[in-house]
């Protein structure tokens, strides 16, 4: 059954960045491109005719900033996912976003890869946050937020989050394979998960609970 496409609507007061947004989308059938706007007051302005399912705005814009603009975004007749970029990895910035609201966070420059992979992640699974900010939020939140885990586990998670694998992990922790994996099984059984890639996404869930409690 063919299903219709989700409508994307972009912020984005870089103009020069328009045409390249509609390249992206003009072999794209998964998702439409409504519109682009280049403030939030325009978007505003336009919204109630395309209602979008995903606004994917800009950080730094004239007038309503983009994480000031999510309160607006949110008064759609139904509220959409929220997707902000920024020129800057900045973690208070990226705090600010999700504790106004914001579902993802990508850093420019966006491949075109990197932009629809983050808009399926986003449909499908409700969150985006890219490894190099997830890295930055643990690392901001890591003592306060891993209280349960021992020191070892710490030192363990931070290494995963950076990509390292088992073996790497045990050179740079100067042990022995066998007790990585000793200590990531614990970590497995605190966060009840079975795989690598399903403690990194609950600790990324962790996170994003911690800054919007924040």
């Amino acid at each position: 059954m063919k299903t219709n496409p989700l409508k994307i609507a972009i912020i984005d007061s870089d103009e020069k960045l328009h045409p390249l947004y509609r390249f992206y989308f003009s072999d794209e059938s998964r998702y439409q491109l409504v519109e682009i706007y280049t403030s939030v007051n325009k978007f505003m302005c336009r919204s109630a005719k395309t209602d979008p399912d995903i606004v994917v705005s800009e950080v730094n814009l004239t007038g309503i900033s983009g994480i000031d603009g999510i309160s607006y975004f949110n008064k759609q007749s139904e509220a959409p996912k929220i997707l902000m970029t920024s020129q800057k990895c900045d973690f208070k910035i990226i705090k600010e976003a999700f504790k106004k609201g914001a579902d993802g966070f990508l850093t420019k420059p966006l491949t075109k890869n990197r932009f629809f992979n983050a808009l399926e992640e986003l449909h499908h699974h409700g969150v985006v946050l890219e490894h190099d900010i997830a890295r930055k939020i643990i690392h901001s939140f890591q003592i306060k937020t891993f209280e349960r885990f021992s020191k070892k586990e710490n030192q363990i998670i931070e290494l995963l989050t950076q990509g390292y694998t088992y073996k790497m992990i045990a050179d740079r922790l100067c042990v022995t394979p066998s007790a990585v994996n000793f200590h990531i099984q614990n970590i497995y059984v605190k966060l009840n998960v079975n795989s690598k890639a399903e403690a990194l996404k609950k600790l990324q869930e962790m996170e994003i609970r911690q800054l919007n409690a924040a």
